[in-house]
């Protein structure tokens, strides 16, 4: 059933996975529209973002962040349309960022919601370039990574949201830029379309070899948000003083126990130590509230004049979300993944 004004659909969390999520994790139910309170107001969601930090909201586990309870409408970022407000600063037909969460209608007070005016040119663009995951590369990159011209930026999950956008603007401050990405094609795209200089596919049996010689005067920053085998690939490969920001780590986000093979905590600490590396992880609207304008009008202009290219996966309807989601943890994705709710 396609999205209508009687009813509101929603995917909520019917149990807790234990490693990867399968589709008996989540289920379609119906609920009734709620109605906006006073202070409050109703908003229509037409994109929703699927983002690899929707796992750790469906564990129970302690985090940043309360988890999902069961029963409840997964969490998310979306773009909706007012239907009805009773706030000053809102007004029917307003297209707002919000987190609306996997549904057809939610309902906010206003906070942490964004208005994008009544005809925006590209709204769901806001979950990704212009939203939190271009956000995330730009005050990851510039505020923790500090590059400066000439150095060896190394970014993973190159052809996604986050990497695409940390690699371009790497070459936009003048650096040399090593994507590292799941498959020929999306490498092919991170050097011919995002103007990497290399790109190199960790799936390859020599993807140590080839990352050593493609960054011959090693890494100055290495932006992480996989982990794993392509952190230890890395790893040998920082120079000194060299500086790590760290937005997630998506391949450990389905593992149940520790990997196999000898403990390594031993030898990132003493390469921490000796080679002075900063490593500083950071969750981006609590770790640069205040940076997010400065953000928007950098992005606008780099987007403008050509220097910032962007790929977006489209999903068609809210009962696919979750076969979506599953297939973004295993990488399946090529570019940022959005599902189209509504009209």
């Amino acid at each position: 059933m396609p999205q209508n004004t009687e009813v509101n659909r929603q995917i909520v969390l019917a149990e807790r996975p234990v490693g990867a999520p399968t589709s008996k994790n989540f289920r379609l139910e119906e609920a009734a529209i709620p109605t906006p309170g006073e202070g409050e107001m109703l908003l229509r969601t037409v994109y929703l973002s699927l983002d690899p930090y929707m796992r750790g909201r469906m564990s129970d586990a302690k985090s940043y962040a309360d988890p999902v309870e069961i029963g409840d409408a997964m969490v998310g970022g979306t773009v909706s349309v007012v239907v009805k407000s009773n706030l000053k600063q809102f007004s029917e037909g307003d297209w707002v960022v919000n987190l609306g969460g996997w549904q057809d209608y939610s309902i906010s007070n206003g906070e942490m919601v964004f208005n994008l005016g009544k005809e925006p040119a590209m709204p769901s663009w806001a979950l990704g370039v212009m939203g939190m995951p271009g956000f995330t590369a730009y005050a990851g990159l510039l505020e923790i990574g500090e590059p400066k011209p000439g150095e060896t930026i190394a970014v993973a999950a190159a052809s996604g949201p986050v990497g695409a956008t940390v690699g371009q603007i790497g070459k936009i401050k003048g650096c040399r830029v090593v994507g590292i990405a799941g498959g020929a094609e999306k490498c092919k795209h991170a050097v011919e379309n995002l103007g990497f200089d290399v790109c190199l596919d960790r799936n390859s049996p020599t993807f140590t070899q080839d990352l050593k010689a493609a960054c011959p005067d090693g890494i100055d920053v290495y932006f992480e948000n996989v982990g794993g085998a392509v952190f230890d690939a890395v790893m040998p490969l920082l120079n000194a003083n060299a500086r790590i920001p760290l937005c997630g780590l998506i391949s450990q986000y389905n593992a149940t126990s520790l990997p196999d093979g000898p403990d390594r905590m031993g030898m990132l600490m003493g390469t921490l130590l000796v080679k002075k590396i900063r490593m500083q992880g950071f969750i981006i609207f609590d770790s640069f509230p205040n940076l997010y304008p400065k953000f928007a009008a950098d992005m606008q202009q780099w987007i403008a004049e050509g220097k910032v290219k962007y790929r977006e996966q489209m999903v068609d309807g809210l009962e696919n979300a979750p076969e979506a989601f599953m297939g973004l943890l295993e990488g399946k994705n090529f570019g940022k993944l959005v599902v189209k709710i509504g009209d």
